[in-house]
């Protein structure tokens, strides 16, 4: 009975908006669903789950428009989090466009030279 226990583990508010984050870069870069959930290391359904449950941050403390300092602690720390995967992320496909051009750019001059010498024999 306890191996039964020590299987389900309860995730953080933080662990699951990271783990969502990250499962949404991965997505992003064409992943499936199976595989995804086993990088992570929890099913698909509890993904499922977690994407589909609302956010932390639309509680009501969101909703009264109350200031950051009214909050407590750990709401803060989610929506840094949050905010932290959403920049590396745009991070990243900023990083991934510039090698993509850099590689055109590359293409480019190696076929003007290779050009240009077949022309001019």
């Amino acid at each position: 009975m306890q191996g039964a226990m020590a299987r389900q583990k309860r995730h953080s508010k933080v662990e699951i908006a990271t783990k969502l984050a990250q499962a949404n870069d991965l997505a992003s870069q064409g992943k499936p669903q199976s595989e995804i959930a086993r990088t992570l290391g929890v099913s698909v359904m509890t993904l499922h789950r977690w994407r589909k449950a609302p956010p932390p941050s639309s509680q009501p403390a969101r909703e009264a428009d109350e200031p950051d300092w009214t909050r407590g602690g750990g709401d803060r720390i989610t929506e840094v989090q949050l905010e932290n995967s959403r920049l590396r992320r745009l991070v990243t496909d900023l990083l991934l466009e510039k090698i993509k051009l850099e590689e055109a750019a590359r293409r480019l001059k190696n076929f003007g030279a290779t050009g240009r010498r077949r022309a001019s024999r």
